[in-house]
């Protein structure tokens, strides 16, 4: 059995829950998120609580995604009473970003400047010309895009130069020694 599946989902005050023909509708301060519900799990809101629950307990596959929705469901309830954010590094010499409108502009050592588009839903911040913050209600959003942006220029072992997540640590590598006969 899935334990994090039978733990109930705590509603947050001014969250509200809808669920209508397997989909799941949550609306809070900050926004509002749906979710298509797989045809094997049931969902229960209560006046302080989300339950979900597979509908064959028996079956694997039903317990695992028993799980999996009430994992995206809790989500769904922190993001839009709190919303996610991701921290973000640029390490290196000549390292910048700067934002214009919703893109940013990133100096990443190539010869042009690299221009990323922020997609609907984020809201990007640039302190200091190296510290990027995205931010946003969908979790899955926020971390995806995240990962584009790390994705133009992963850090490397040697000089630990490229972009970096705030609590990423770069196992650095020795370079090559000179001499030997």
């Amino acid at each position: 059995m899935s334990r994090i599946g039978k733990k109930p989902v705590q509603l947050v005050a001014k969250v509200k829950v809808e669920v209508n023909n397997n989909q799941i509708k949550v609306a809070g301060p900050k926004g509002s998120l749906d979710l298509d519900l797989h045809s094997a799990i049931n969902v229960e809101v209560g006046k302080e609580d989300i339950k979900v629950t597979a509908l064959d307990g028996s079956n694997r596959n039903s317990v695992a995604l028993q799980g999996l929705y009430r994992s995206l469901i809790a989500n769904m309830v922190q993001g839009v009473s709190g919303g996610f954010e991701k921290k973000l590094k640029l390490s290196g010499i000549g390292y910048r970003g700067e934002l214009k409108g919703k893109d940013l502009v990133l100096n990443l050592g190539f010869s042009n400047p690299v221009d990323f588009k922020v997609p609907d839903g984020i809201t990007a911040t640039v302190d200091k010309n190296t510290e990027i913050t995205l931010a946003g209600i969908d979790k899955a959003l926020v971390g995806q895009t995240a990962a584009n942006l790390r994705a133009l220029r992963p850090p490397e072992p040697y000089k630990g130069k490229g972009i970096i997540y705030a609590d990423e640590r770069i196992i650095r590598k020795v370079g090559k020694t000179a001499g030997g006969e």
